[in-house]
């Protein structure tokens, strides 16, 4: 297993680092994971195999780097380094029982013993979204982020524009992928996530939730090669000036959800638009936990905290609230 990141410098630019222990050894050669992984899919060698013939010398300071003490900056651990338009992000929701019971509580109208169809979604889960090794089980539900101009680095603010009614964290894990010269679906890795979504939105109705999720998010910091995603075990907290106002265990992890990630990963790239050559695609796989389904509201500046056993270091994003007036957006006839 190997665990990347992707950098830059003010002076040196992009640059691609495997982590080591408390530092991160620069790679000769690639700007960008993305490239790593079309120069290894071009060799038909595997993308650790491409890391490991590209050890440089120099070894970067990580505990500097995350802390936001370096010129180092670490970006989001997977893109499209040249066309952004080109990177999809997307997800799937109701993969967890936790989500599934938020989503049945924000649309049951006080009526818990009527079964959303949230919950018949992931109940559906539960029953076909298993299935044996290279059959198709029951579809997940999936919902469009935007493209690569929504990703945000660790340390960068998750926004809340002026029309939102207010910003969540999504504690989770994502897939991120290359499409291959022959339009087959690569796995890169896997990565720790903040999904982030407006929840007051979603809140409204079931017609909401597409508007909802057309938010930035967060990846990062390090992308896991070859990681097992069997069972995975983390913490999420929202600190307000330092200290912690919520905090929650989740589970994550093919043992603590309703689908499998094959299943997930079939359903998303089943669409020919979905397999576009070069294409590169980050896919979320579902929460476990919600402040907002305690009743925390976030403010202005609280931090989102996500920490998950062999994930790397925490990812941290602070909210940032558009309080200003929303402006009426006029078209214009060419």
């Amino acid at each position: 297993m190997r665990r990347l990141v992707q950098l830059s410098h003010p002076k040196h630019g992009r640059q691609v680092a495997v982590v080591e222990e408390n530092g991160l050894r620069l790679l000769r050669g690639y700007d960008s994971i993305y490239h790593l992984a079309q120069a290894s899919i071009t060799a038909n060698k595997f993308l650790e195999q491409t890391v490991n013939a590209s050890l440089g010398f120099e070894v970067l300071d990580y505990d500097a780097v995350h802390s936001l003490k370096s010129e180092w900056r670490l970006l989001p651990a997977f893109d499209h380094p040249e066309e952004p338009a080109r990177c999809l992000v997307s997800g799937t929701g109701l993969t967890h029982k936790a989500s599934a019971e938020n989503r049945q509580a924000m649309h049951a109208e006080k009526k818990p013993a009527i079964i959303t169809d949230s919950m018949r979604m992931y109940q559906a889960g539960l029953a076909g979204g298993r299935p044996a090794p290279g059959q198709i089980g029951v579809a997940p539900e999936w919902f469009y982020k935007g493209c690569g101009t929504v990703l945000r680095a660790h340390g960068e603010p998750l926004e809340v524009p002026a029309f939102g009614l207010d910003g969540g964290e999504e504690a989770e894990v994502a897939g991120s992928y290359v499409i291959d010269l022959n339009g087959t679906p690569r796995r890169a890795g896997l990565v720790l996530a903040n999904e982030f979504s407006d929840h007051k939105m979603e809140q409204q109705g079931y017609l909401h939730l597409a508007s909802s999720k057309l938010r930035t998010c967060a990846i990062g910091p390090e992308l896991i090669v070859n990681g097992e995603f069997d069972s995975a075990l983390g913490k999420v907290r929202i600190l307000r000036q330092g200290k912690a106002v919520w905090s929650h265990k989740f589970a994550t992890g093919e043992k603590n959800m309703s689908h499998t990630v094959a299943n997930l990963e079939h359903h998303h790239f089943k669409y020919a638009a979905h397999c576009r050559p070069g294409d590169a695609h980050i896919h979320f796989f579902g929460a476990d936990a919600f402040s907002f389904g305690e009743g925390i509201e976030l403010a202005d500046g609280d931090v989102m905290e996500i920490e998950l056993a062999g994930f790397g270091r925490a990812l941290r994003n602070p909210i940032r609230i558009d309080r200003s007036r929303q402006k009426f957006v006029s078209v214009r006839a060419l």
